[in-house]
């Protein structure tokens, strides 16, 4: 995620920028044929296409733009269930050296939790951060599972049982910790719905065809007018039709690894130096933007 005061162009529109070459070529071209050719091109009514194609840029953008913003709230909701979660796990559990035990193990899976549920949501391998939190041997039944961060809820859920077999905590106390738990499997569900669900083809697919094809036709609308200004001025008028398709297909998927998309390293790092902290164990040091981005 950008962090910067403002946008940079080349890391914002970087994808923008060869179809921005190719259009200003284009709108050379027409521009010198219509100097040396006696044929000219019927006026277009550019004001409509423009019009109707920058609504429908909007409401592409709006819908990419809910989805991210989705995901920062279920993000920000796994921040705080985990910080109530490790406080009713640590302050229910009495101070004896079986259930400070047990507790110590419940905080450090959550931990390998939000470390597995990032991984997952970008498709990268979490048997790394899971092995650094539980050791080789710990992570192992939940790796084999196809879903590695249901399978912590899962081993979590009964080691609280556990907990409550031996008398440790109440049937109350144990309701109480199941709700977190609950909470934290329908904000992954959230999460999982928007990384496996992608916006309609038409969405995705017809923005681009009409934004490409009113570039095409812009520079032709406009020669008559602009004259030797043509390509600057459609290129111009063309990279920001270009900019705002480019910004829903940046924004479309919020758990990807790229510039634009939530800093998820950073804040399960964060959520990883304050369960540390509840249990007496250094918190790593924050993530800090890199070249004004965090990621």
């Amino acid at each position: 995620m950008i962090v910067g005061r403002s946008p940079r162009i080349r890391q914002s529109f970087q994808k923008a920028w060869s179809a921005l070459i190719a259009l200003f070529f284009w709108d050379l071209a027409v521009t010198i044929f219509y100097y040396i050719s006696p044929f000219k091109a019927p006026a277009l009514p550019l004001t409509i296409f423009g019009t109707a194609l920058a609504l429908v840029l909007g409401f592409r953008v709006n819908s990419a733009y809910s989805r991210w913003w989705e995901g920062r709230i279920l993000w920000g909701a796994m921040v705080n269930v985990s910080r109530s979660f490790s406080r009713a796990v640590l302050a229910y559990l009495p101070d004896t050296p079986d259930a400070r035990a047990m507790g110590v193990t419940l905080v450090k899976r959550h931990i390998a939790y939000v470390h597995a549920l990032r991984c997952q949501l970008r498709r990268e391998d979490p048997a790394p951060d899971m092995q650094r939190v539980l050791g080789e041997d710990g992570a192992l039944p939940e790796l084999e599972r196809r879903n590695p961060a249901n399978g912590v809820l899962d081993g979590s859920d009964r080691r609280l049982m556990e907990a409550v077999h031996h008398g440790w905590i109440d049937t109350i106390q144990q309701t109480r910790i199941e709700g977190m738990l609950v909470d934290m499997s329908n904000a992954q569900g959230g999460m999982e719905r928007i990384k496996n669900t992608p916006l309609p083809a038409q969405y995705r697919a017809f923005p681009k065809y009409f934004t490409r094809l009113f570039c095409i036709l812009l520079p032709i609308g406009l020669v008559e007018t602009l004259g030797m200004a043509t390509p600057v001025g459609s290129a111009v008028a063309g990279f920001m039709f270009l900019a705002v398709l480019q910004i829903g297909d940046d924004l479309v998927d919020p758990f990807g690894n790229d510039v634009h998309d939530l800093p998820l390293t950073s804040i399960t790092t964060t959520i990883e130096g304050d369960l540390n902290q509840a249990i007496g164990l250094p918190a790593p040091p924050p993530l800090q933007p890199v070249d004004g981005v965090l990621w």
